[in-house]
Formats: C-alpha cells, structure tokens, sequence
C-alpha cells in the first residue's frame, strides 16, 4: 500500500471516530450541524466523514468539497455510491478520458449514482461545490492513470445556464 493510500485511510479513521464521539448522545442518534463538519485535506480537495468508515464493511457518509474548477481525474470505485448535490454547480463526465463538452452540471439537490467500477471523473464546475456520499464498504478509489494527480483543474469550467 502506497504512502498516499495509507494517510488517507487514516485520515478516514480518525475522522470517523472523531465525527461519531463528538456527535453521538446516549440513545444512539447523532446530530451534526453544518458548522460542525470539519473538512480535512487542501482548499482545492477535502472531506469530512460524517458516519462509519469507508474502509471498513457497512454504511458510510462522507462530505466531500471541491475548489472552484477542480475535479477528479478519471477513477473507478469498488462498490455503487450515492451523491447529492448540497452545495454549489456540480460537473459530472463518464468514460476513461476527460471531456469537457461532455460534462454534465448538476445543481443543488441533483442525485446521481456511480455504478462499480464505472470509470468517471467530477468536481466543481466554476464555484466552490460540496457534494454527500453514501454507500457501503469497504470501498476503493481506483484511478484510471496510476501516475496522474488525484485532481486537476478544468481547463473551461462550465458555469449554470
């Protein structure tokens, strides 16, 4: 496992725990407010994991936040995962290579699934965008080109309509 891999796995615990212990009362429920996720990674590229752990088997919940014009290089993930829109223009594209004139926006409140193992790249499209993920785990990112950044910006971010 490569050292990249490895301090985002503990990163994800670690959040995990945090989340859930500062959150949880005594029956069970856990409430957090918008000013209580805590985003870690860079201003360009972060998330927060507001339930489980991606790495381990059963459901999680994770927030993840992209800088205006950023997105993912072409990837795969083991399992389905389930993303809403919540804040800002998402950009959604499929396929192993990056085309902006495919790229899909989608507003706040959109929905969309990435089937397993279904290449596709997203990000923000010309605004700081937060989308939420659900799924199960354990899950894998895998991405398409080993050598190429995990994030790039768009060379023509596209703005709403």
């Amino acid at each position: 496992m490569n050292h990249a891999r490895l301090s985002s796995v503990a990163a994800v615990l670690f959040l995990s725990s945090l989340c859930l212990s500062m959150a949880a009362d005594s029956d069970g429920f856990i409430r957090i407010a918008p000013d209580q996720v805590t985003f870690k990674g860079t201003p360009a590229f972060s998330q927060a994991v507001l339930y489980g752990d991606p790495t381990k088997p059963g459901i999680y919940v994770v927030r993840v936040k992209f800088g205006p014009g950023v997105h993912t290089n072409p990837h795969t993930h083991s399992q389905d995962r389930f993303v809403t829109v919540i804040k800002g223009l998402w950009c959604m594209g499929v396929g192993d290579k990056v085309d902006e004139k495919a790229l899909i926006p989608m507003t706040v409140g959109s929905f969309a699934v990435h089937p397993a193992r279904a290449p596709h790249y997203d990000g923000a499209c010309d605004e700081e965008t937060i989308v939420q993920i659900m799924g199960m785990g354990p899950v894998d990112t895998v991405p398409l080109d080993s050598k190429a950044e995990r994030t790039s910006l768009w060379k023509t971010p596209k703005a709403p309509n």
